[in-house]
């Protein structure tokens, strides 16, 4: 919990026993069905939650806006993300229905009215969104073809409506591959863990 009070400054005390039961929840859940690595869960807001939070720093969204999170697996990034933005709605999807069930007992269990999570296919989706977060889902060259017409084209953000990705490593030869214009911003810029050293949100639009 140090980790996001020391990043996020002004969360509000439903938020702060938002966050504070996600250790908990996932522990118990992980018990059950592994939703999270066995190594990792230990180290849930370092490696999960802060990791998610990282886009908030690349995009602070505003009241009203719409984003889809593809393979949320048991509901990263888009738990954490919803607990920061209560007034955004969220939709959560991942092809893994036990994972889907985490994260809808999950948001159940802190109050969550922002959050629909779905067992469904990211090509299936229906609806348009502001923003489409993922983490480490698929090579963006593969993601793109998923959320083709999935995107509002006007937004209301400094940040063109488009997709985050948290990725790690060397994207060079993944982004030539995509033909697109992708953006960098390295996690170290925010956060100052050794864990984000080689972490970074890559954003890029569909047109």
């Amino acid at each position: 919990m140090k980790l996001i009070t020391k990043y996020f400054t002004n969360l509000s005390e439903e938020q702060l026993a938002q966050f504070a039961l996600l250790a908990p929840l996932y522990k118990d859940w992980n018990a059950q069905i592994n939703v999270i690595s066995r190594k990792d869960i230990d180290e849930l807001y370092l490696k999960h939650v802060l990791h998610s939070l990282a886009i908030a720093k690349v995009v602070d969204f505003k009241d009203g806006t719409k984003i889809l999170d593809i393979g949320t697996g048991g509901g990263f990034p888009g738990i954490p993300l919803a607990i920061l933005y209560p007034n955004c709605q969220f939709v959560l999807v991942d092809s893994i229905g036990k994972k889907i069930k985490v994260a809808n007992e999950i948001a159940d269990r802190l109050g969550l009215t922002n959050i629909k999570a779905y067992h469904q296919r990211a090509e299936d989706v229906s609806g348009q969104f502001d923003f489409i977060v993922t983490r480490a889902v698929t090579r963006i060259a593969k993601f793109l073809p998923w959320v083709k017409g999935k995107l509002l084209p006007n937004g209301e953000h400094e940040l063109k409506n488009g997709i985050l990705f948290l990725k790690g490593g060397d994207l060079a030869e993944e982004i030539e591959e995509s033909n697109k214009k992708v953006e960098i911003f390295p996690i170290s810029d925010f956060f100052e863990e050794e864990f984000f050293e080689t972490k970074v949100v890559a954003y890029t639009r569909m047109k």
